[in-house]
């Protein structure tokens, strides 16, 4: 049609729907989730760099590889999540904007982009080390067969399989540049390992009906409140003495991360004692995406000092 024909309704509605396929991508590949993933692969570039005094110039397409080829299986991870999760997320209020609950995206497109995405990430991270490809796989395997579709709907232990998916994501940053079996990358790892419990748990406590309206085996849905608060303390204890074993970033940076994970230790020890356990439960989920990325921020930043 030519452009002197097209009417003012017309460009909204093109717009319109050029900004719902936007908000559909966006949905299906989880963005907030995918970003949050991919700055760990970030700084598990930059600080093997570091450690190893490579000049960064000679490590661009390395770096470009990594970083785009983990990003791509990330995202294809997530669409398969999203692709065998339609059921659930039907039910659950918090998914149903997504494109396989709407209909925007049909399933087959879904499981295809996925697969694609998927697939393409692979051949990007081949051209960087087998070590990153490995733990990138792990990652895959982890979060989309041994999660997603094996001991979610099953098993309250589903947050701790899951969080290795996310655990490895320093690790292909840094074994890009070299091998990632050092203490400062395997700590850094351990560190979103267990992050990742009390801050799964606060998920779904703050949506316990969801949960339990979907079936999905979550910790406070099947087990209550009382032995999920607990655990939550028990995990964010456990975080408390990691940043120990990274002084090789120095001891201002291990000052203050540990003082932040005194403060995340109190704010789940106060959960015993709060009266609105969603409300208690609000402010742990925010705590924690801040307490990860001062963390993992902090670590790239002590690298100039």
């Amino acid at each position: 049609m030519s452009s002197q024909f097209v009417t003012g309704t017309d460009r909204e509605n093109m717009k319109e729907r050029k900004h719902t396929l936007m908000m559909d991508i966006k949905a299906l590949c989880k963005g907030n989730v995918l970003l949050a993933n991919s700055f760990p692969v970030f700084v598990g570039f930059w600080l093997a760099l570091h450690f190893s005094e490579a000049d960064f110039k000679a490590h661009v397409d390395t770096f470009f590889f990594t970083m785009i080829g983990s990003l791509l299986v990330m995202a294809g991870a997530l669409v398969m999540n999203n692709w065998y999760d339609t059921d659930i997320d039907t039910i659950m209020k918090r998914t149903q904007h997504r494109p396989t609950v709407t209909g925007n995206i049909s399933l087959p497109v879904v499981l295809t982009i996925g697969m694609m995405l998927s697939a393409l990430g692979i051949v990007f991270l081949l051209f960087t080390t087998w070590e990153t490809v490995l733990f990138a796989i792990v990652g895959w395997f982890t979060y989309v067969v041994l999660y997603t579709m094996w001991s979610k709907r099953r098993y309250t232990l589903n947050t701790v399989i899951g969080s290795i998916s996310g655990a490895v994501s320093p690790l292909i940053g840094w074994s890009a540049v070299e091998s990632s079996m050092q203490t400062v990358p395997l700590i850094l790892a351990l560190i979103i390992f267990i992050w990742q419990m009390p801050h799964s748990l606060a998920i779904a406590i703050r949506k316990h009906d969801d949960y339990q309206q979907a079936g999905v085996a979550m910790l406070p849905v099947v087990h209550g409140m009382a032995i999920t608060k607990r655990q939550m303390v028990v995990y964010t204890a456990c975080l408390f003495p990691l940043p120990l074993y990274l002084i090789d970033l120095g001891l201002a940076f291990v000052v203050v991360a540990c003082l932040l994970s005194l403060g995340y230790l109190v704010i789940a020890i106060y959960g015993f004692f709060a009266k609105d356990d969603i409300q208690w439960a609000r402010i742990m989920f925010l705590v924690s995406v801040n307490y990860l990325m001062f963390i993992f921020v902090m670590a790239a930043i002590f690298t100039f000092i």
